[in-house]
């Protein structure tokens, strides 16, 4: 299939690019979309706390005092959740949130994200993108021209100067074709993509 290059000027197309079909042409799988955005966000997740129970506590492992003639409750250990600095009942564990997806369901799902993307007309493919100085004005404008607020941006590889251009604002965001995530696809208003960025994806996912 054929789809639009984009100039710097928004609303011009500089003519037509051919993508794979099996990408960009793919059918919409909600239902496989949903599961790979939830793993992706749980895998996020932390899960670090952690306490110590009766087992875990360091050191009494002597009686603290015989059981009987003391006039004292009757004792066994100094861990007892029962005694300052002892266990804890049901202490909290270290959690682990990921789900299994396996690479042909990510890869899949990335397609049909690509190709809902296509059929909204939220994909923008340029020939070359970049900034000559790290300053957000030079990106902001290169931005207004092609009509974009926010925007997802795509390269092939590290762009240091886009990078830090692009740092201070909270609606856009850059990233490396090969790194690419399906919560950022959805997230962003528009995508904007080079070149080379495409053909990266095309052989990462076919």
């Amino acid at each position: 299939m054929e789809l639009c290059l984009s100039t710097t000027v928004a609303g011009q197309s500089q003519g037509m690019i051919n993508v794979s079909d099996e990408i960009f042409g793919d059918k919409f799988n909600e239902t496989l979309i949903h599961q790979v955005v939830t793993a992706y966000l749980a895998a996020g997740r932390a899960g670090t706390r952690a306490q110590k129970t009766r087992a875990q506590v360091s050191g009494g492992g002597i009686k603290p005092w015989r059981q009987k003639g003391t006039g004292r409750a009757r004792a066994g250990t100094i861990r007892s959740p029962l005694w300052r600095g002892g266990g804890i009942i049901f202490a909290a564990t270290p959690s682990d949130y990921r789900q299994k997806v396996n690479k042909k369901m990510y890869r899949s799902a990335l397609r049909s994200i690509f190709a809902e993307l296509v059929r909204q007309e939220r994909l923008i493919i340029v020939e070359q993108f970049s900034v000559d100085v790290p300053k957000t004005r030079v990106l902001l404008a290169q931005l207004k021209t092609l009509g974009l607020s926010q925007a997802l941006i795509v390269t092939a590889t590290t762009d240091e100067n886009l990078f830090l251009a692009a740092r201070n604002l909270y609606r856009v965001e850059v990233c490396e074709a090969t790194k690419i995530d399906p919560v950022s696809l959805i997230k962003f208003e528009k995508i904007l993509m080079t070149v080379p960025a495409l053909r990266k994806i095309e052989e990462k996912l076919l």
